[in-house]
């Protein structure tokens, strides 16, 4: 028997102990007993070493447990001394989900504010746009990931900083005809990032703070947790190797036009605390529009219903209704402005209509239901890189996983 296959045993025969743990918060709720049993056989299928559910109902929590172990390996993907049991106060690496909890809604309250105008054109705040190349691409363009910017590349390769970012990003080809076709761009959404930099005057992360999360009352949605002093923290990946794989490999589907020895700076630690995403760690300082912040499933509850429910218990609510409906509505790719709402985008087929969502590469999503009127919200956060890469390369896929959540939570609700 596999070391790996007797630890999956291991795990799923101590679950029901861990979630019990004296090191467990008091306040777990599970009236969901259907998603223990699927969170139950991801971990023994190896799927994630630790993960956090939370599922509301109306506003209100019916379902927030911890999950196994927040850190289980080192970076040669033995089980360390000491793994630290998963808890709802620990802090994931949100990946993408950073594109709507930070930059979409960084620029909804932007927009509530009068400040941005999604349909003009990027040049108007960021002068070095209005090249023959760039000059049509607009705000919305970005949003919506129509803006013909490369999906990724590796900019850690060519800027030396988060000053050279927009230079380093202008001095590559576009993938697309802006507005023409939908290309998920992480690229469109660091330049979004520095268009509210630019717009502000502030950092990317104060402004979010003092315009977003401290009005929300949020305690543990950050950037660079750790060097806020933050100590329950998940671990995801060890090093970089898929992102390494992307670089080197040109048969893996990436085609970069670097030398891959031309840069050295690798991680191969295991990561906790620190953005998985390379980009946002080596080239913004842990810090982008794309990726970088960590968060809790009760502070995403609390952003969630921001949006979905604006008006409750306050007379100054974050966004204007009219923002709300403008992101949250559908274009003509089935996607609003920030939000992912296409099912295969979200990873669900069974969804009430208009529902809002993301996904992130470390194992994070979420789907809610717009509807205040007893919308759904379920929030799934795992740390699927910290079991390794198989064969492949490849991480685990958690595409069936997230149906089936999906179908749990909303099935009975669609019929």
């Amino acid at each position: 028997m596999s070391p790996k296959y007797t630890l999956s045993l291991w795990i799923c025969c101590c679950t029901l102990f861990i979630s019990c743990s004296a090191n467990q918060p008091s306040e777990e709720r599970s009236d969901y007993p259907e998603a223990d049993s699927l969170i139950q056989a991801a971990l023994s299928e190896d799927l994630f070493t630790g993960a956090v559910l939370l599922i509301a109902e109306s506003g209100e929590i019916v379902h927030h447990k911890a999950y196994g172990y927040a850190t289980l390996y080192d970076e040669s993907l033995r089980v360390v001394p000491s793994p630290d049991s998963t808890t709802t106060r620990h802090l994931f690496d949100l990946a993408s989900l950073t594109k709507v909890f930070a930059t979409t809604y960084a620029f909804m309250a932007l927009h509530t504010d009068g400040k941005i105008n999604p349909d003009a054109p990027v040049s108007q705040y960021l002068p070095d746009f209005n090249t023959p190349q760039h000059r049509t691409i607009t705000v919305r363009q970005l949003l919506n990931h129509t803006s013909g910017l490369m999906p990724w590349y590796p900019l850690y390769y060519r800027a030396a900083g988060s000053d050279d970012l927009i230079k380093e990003i202008l001095s590559l080809p576009l993938s697309g005809v802006p507005g023409e076709a939908r290309r998920y761009s992480d690229l469109g959404f660091i330049v979004l990032a520095e268009i509210a930099e630019s717009i502000t005057g502030m950092s990317f992360d104060e402004y979010l703070y003092d315009r977003v999360y401290s009005r929300i009352g949020l305690e543990k949605t950050v950037y660079n947790p750790l060097d806020k002093g933050m100590e329950d923290l998940v671990s995801t990946s060890h090093g970089n190797p898929f992102e390494r794989k992307m670089v080197y490999e040109p048969d893996f589907g990436y085609r970069i036009d670097v030398d891959p020895d031309s840069w050295r700076n690798w991680r191969t630690y295991t990561l906790r605390g620190e953005v998985s995403d390379g980009n946002a760690w080596h080239a913004a300082g842990g810090m982008a529009g794309h990726a970088g912040l960590f968060s809790t499933a009760e502070d995403l509850l609390l952003l969630l219903q921001a949006v979905i429910n604006p008006v409750s218990g306050s007379n100054d609510p974050i966004f204007e209704e009219e923002t709300i409906r403008m992101f949250t509505e559908p274009d003509e790719f089935g996607n609003g402005l920030g939000w992912a709402m296409e099912p295969s985008a979200l990873h669900a087929e069974t969804l009430p209509q208009g529902a809002i969502g993301h996904t992130g590469f470390t194992g994070t999503n979420f789907v809610a239901d717009p509807n205040p009127d007893g919308g759904r919200i379920y929030i799934l956060l795992t740390n699927r890189q910290h079991v390794g890469v198989d064969g492949a390369g490849l991480y685990p896929d958690l595409r069936e996983l997230r149906e089936k959540m999906a179908k749990l939570v909303f099935g009975e609700q669609l019929r």
